[in-house]
């Protein structure tokens, strides 16, 4: 197992490397001119030449590249024009929230995925299976944002159970219940995708491990059929499911972008919006190489839990 880490380790060495390239090429390539947009329309020759040689803009592209990397690895992502504060600070706090929508929703598509995929494949071909397969087709053909209006309009605006948007409360929030009532509609609405991902992928897992002999054998001795599932098949189970739960936690991760644009979460996506519109190189670079980062980890570590759970893998 230790060896098995530090090779992975050592594998994300240039799969960062090659992230950090990407994400600095997109946005060099991006048509238009930086200091244009941030000096707006009466934005003099003097004053744009004056902030290309402040962000290094008026350097070739490989100069420029390896300048940011050099900061980069220092911890230094640069300064952000538009809000005049360090672009570490700003993703390092924004990128809290995000993790707190995306933990959320990633727990909930896990719980909900999972259980729904485990009874659809016990109960298959009967009618649980039929309206848990119509369920998950639905929530897969879904568009967050369009779900997240929808449950505005219903929870926020018609019933009022829900607050519409932001975190906490405007006026006399921020304690932990109020930050739960915010929580409930985005999580729910960037949950809902990855939810059907899993129940299908866990219905399939599930149905090819109870035709395994191991589970004839159980049968035959007289183990309950409770005790087949959640003893035997829904571990075997499991080590199929389990990487496609961390390829999901990148899903959730970049679908917060478009949540947190609906639903106004102060978190990373939502800030790489804004930070778009206004041409902030840096802190688009910064927020996106963390992103990217962080998707990278989270199937590590999913790959790594699979390895746990099956120890042939891998040996």
């Amino acid at each position: 197992m230790g060896s098995a880490l530090l090779a992975r380790l050592a594998g994300l060495v240039p799969v960062l490397t090659g992230l950090s390239l990407i994400v600095f090429l997109i946005m060099a390539l991006i048509p238009g001119d930086p200091a244009l947009a941030l000096l707006g329309p009466y934005a003099t020759p003097e004053s744009v030449a004056r902030i290309n040689r402040d962000l290094g803009l008026d350097r070739s592209l490989p100069v420029q590249y390896l300048t940011w990397l050099s900061h980069v690895l220092t911890g230094d992502l640069g300064r952000s024009h538009s809000l005049n504060r360090p672009v570490l600070d700003e993703v390092t706090e924004r990128f809290a929230a995000t993790l707190v929508l995306a933990g959320a929703a990633l727990l909930l598509a896990a719980l909900l995925g999972l259980s729904v995929g485990i009874v659809s494949a016990v109960r298959q071909s009967g009618w649980t299976d039929r309206i848990a397969t119509l369920g998950v087709l639905v929530g897969i053909s879904m568009p967050s944002f369009w779900l997240g209006l929808l449950l505005i309009l219903l929870f926020s605006v018609q019933w009022r159970l829900l607050p519409v948007s932001g975190m906490v409360a405007i006026y006399g929030g921020e304690d932990l219940s109020d930050r739960l009532r915010h929580l409930v509609l985005p999580a729910v609405t960037l949950a809902v995708v990855a939810a059907g991902v899993i129940a299908r992928l866990t219905r399939s897992a599930m149905l090819e491990v109870l035709r395994q002999d191991f589970v004839r054998t159980a049968r035959a001795k007289g183990v309950s059929e409770v005790g087949i599932v959640l003893r035997h098949a829904v571990r075997a189970a499991l080590v199929t499911v389990i990487p496609v739960i961390g390829t999901q936690a990148g899903f959730v991760l970049g679908g917060a972008v478009y949540v947190e644009t609906v639903f106004q979460w102060p978190g990373i996506g939502r800030m790489l919006v804004n930070a778009i519109a206004t041409r902030d190189v840096l802190l688009v670079q910064g927020g996106v190489l963390v992103v990217a980062t962080a998707y990278v980890l989270f199937n590590l570590a999913a790959d790594l839990l699979q390895r746990l759970l099956d120890p042939r893998i891998g040996a």
